[in-house]
């Protein structure tokens, strides 16, 4: 959730600590973005169309006081009903017979009580507390920023060694056959991390409810979505940072509403029926349905979002397409709801007595995979949702560094960040095992994944082997590509801290012993260092003879913290003696400390 930690990104599910000028994330339902700085989806026979031409009765003219509206009917030919929604006060703005869900927009107070009393209508629902925008009649296109250019090297970052990544492109990096729809704020396609492996026939925007096809609708409305995108699949290309499947293709979809980036019910069943419609292998959700975080179906409105929600995930599914969606940035259990004081957030938010029967969407509908966020480490993120018999997997989700529009990039924190680390790996076994359905996916998640034993928190319930903190385990995109991880080498640390002080050169050392010989080709060195504005620092590891091997070169910029595992090629090194982590600060003003470092032969 965007909500601080980034409260709604989840709702984006958000919590970013975004570098430089970045936000905190997605207003709004971002599930799981939250800014580390103050603040926040084949079947043999021919596509269904995502929806059909709007009948001519539909107004291209806004009017105050305009509400929309989820109307379920059986699938099939809606033709009766959008009659009766034009005959009562009502326009049809978009429909989708494959699931019976016509989107209607309508200014009468009375529209909803009148239809559900029409011969075929099953169940009807004001989708908003708020009018509906008057772009939504005349979308204007996304912003195409102009792109920067970031230097050479893409150093493997903790997030991607904590989950295996770095080893896993080296035995199948992903398949250009394999699709993965980012469902969210919109995703910058020219950004030059994401470019090569962009799709844009396969991306729109979904924005009020129904596809919006011209080209760059489906771009970025805030940062959040290019964010995620790149955390699954940024291309191996010798700069800025590679994604979990760097070899697989993404779309975008773009959900969220410009301004409030909101992601209403008719613009998630739009982007769901979408993603079968166009052969989405996998898509990510990193936000909630707006305006409630939690729907209830004993609220007539609710109970109507549910099931349209609900119908256009079980749609994309039997198309082809596992939805992963991210838990959420609340710290809430969501085995035991008992309030929402956080709907609706398009009006004014009351809190509200609520039961387990209230369903956060799309995270809690069958067959979505709800993604809990780690900490640093194999711990769970002080920000994240968790719930026994909830939580499927837990990937990492803390200072998360990834692509943003107009060709940078940015740490962000949040559910948000953890969900598309799954959403990547997923791909990964689909592109490992190309005839695998959903269900296979999603078992193969849970199998592949490590078990993780809750932590001394009475709140965790569950065994090792599935709990409410980590579900099943963290990820593996190793075991995803069918490797196997190598024995586990000698390891080595330094916990103590060094102040890295202006202009000046610092060491802090490690001393090995027992072990047989030369140090690996695949030395790993993690390195914990505190600072802002990195570009200030040369760090390099020294060896026992004295030979230098560079880490990071006065790069990064205004990012604050250096915080990832190099892996340096020292197998012409004797392994024993003194190794050194050399940190040279070479300008004024920002100052920080090696907080702790290590090796790993």
């Amino acid at each position: 959730m965007i909500p601080h930690i980034s409260s709604r990104p989840r709702r984006t599910l958000v919590l970013a600590a975004a570098l430089g000028a970045l936000a905190f994330g997605a207003p709004a339902a971002l599930a799981g973005t939250a800014p580390v700085s103050p603040a926040g989806v084949p079947g043999t026979s021919a596509p269904a169309k995502a929806q059909a031409p709007a009948p001519t009765s539909q107004s291209a003219t806004w009017a105050a006081g305009t509400r929309a509206y989820v109307v379920i009917t059986a699938a099939g030919d809606s033709s009766a009903v959008r009659s009766a929604v034009a005959a009562n006060g009502g326009t049809v703005f978009s429909y989708f017979d494959q699931i019976g869900v016509i989107v209607a927009h309508s200014t009468s107070t009375t529209f909803a009580a009148t239809m559900r009393g029409v011969s075929g209508v099953q169940k009807v629902g004001a989708t908003r507390t708020s009018d509906v925008p008057a772009d939504a009649y005349n979308p204007a296109l996304p912003a195409n920023p102009s792109q920067s250019t970031t230097p050479a090297g893409e150093p493997a970052r903790a997030d991607m060694t904590q989950i295996k990544a770095d080893q896993a492109w080296a035995v199948n990096p992903g398949s250009a056959s394999v699709k993965v729809g980012i469902l969210d704020t919109g995703v910058d396609d020219q950004h030059q991390d994401l470019a090569p492996n962009f799709n844009a026939a396969d991306s729109a925007s979904c924005a009020y409810g129904k596809p919006d096809t011209r080209a760059g609708a489906w771009r970025d409305v805030g940062t959040h979505g290019t964010h995620v995108a790149g955390s699954v699949a940024a291309a191996k290309n010798g700069k800025g940072v590679v994604g979990v499947a760097p070899g697989v293709k993404i779309s975008s979809v773009r959900v969220a509403e410009p301004g409030t980036s909101l992601f209403f019910a008719e613009n998630t069943i739009c982007a769901f029926v979408w993603s079968g419609d166009h052969g989405f292998k996998v898509t990510n959700n990193s936000y909630y349905t707006d305006p409630w975080q939690f729907n209830c179906p004993d609220n007539i409105d609710q109970a109507a979002i549910i099931e349209g929600v609900k119908r256009a995930q079980e749609y994309a599914e039997g198309k082809g397409s596992l939805q992963v969606a991210a838990a959420g940035n609340e710290n809430y259990d969501l085995a035991n709801k008992t309030t929402d004081s956080a709907s609706p957030n398009d009006s004014t938010p009351t809190t509200r007595t609520i039961t387990n029967a209230c369903l956060d969407i799309p995270t809690e509908l069958p067959g979505v995979v709800t993604v809990a966020a780690n900490g640093t480490g194999v711990t769970k993120a002080s920000f994240s949702n968790f719930g026994q018999g909830v939580i499927d997997v837990a990937a990492p989700g803390s200072n998360v560094y990834s692509t943003v529009p107009g060709g940078g990039y940015s740490s962000m924190s949040g559910t948000s960040m953890a969900s598309p680390h799954v959403a990547g790996v997923a791909a990964l076994i689909a592109s490992a095992n190309p005839t695998f359905t959903p269900a296979q996916i999603r078992t193969a998640l849970a199998t592949q994944a490590n078990d993780t034993a809750c932590p001394s928190d009475t709140r965790c319930k569950g065994t090792t082997a599935n709990n409410g903190f980590f579900g099943e385990g963290q990820v593996d995109a190793l075991k995803a590509v069918g490797g196997s991880t190598p024995p586990p080498g000698k390891y080595f640390e330094n916990l103590t801290d060094v102040a890295i002080a202006d202009n000046a050169t610092v060491n802090s050392t490690i001393t090995v012993s027992g072990v047989t010989g030369n140090a690996p080709a695949t030395l790993k060195v993690g390195v914990d260092i505190k600072h802002t504005y990195i570009g200030d620092l040369k760090v390099d590891l020294v060896a026992p003879d004295g030979s230098v091997y560079v880490l990071s070169n006065r790069a990064g910029g205004g990012t604050d913290n250096i915080v990832q595992t190099f892996t340096v090629n020292a197998s012409t090194e004797v392994a024993n003696g003194v190794w050194t982590l050399r940190v040279n600060d070479n300008a004024n003003q920002d100052t920080g400390k090696i907080d702790a470092w290590n090796l790993t032969f």
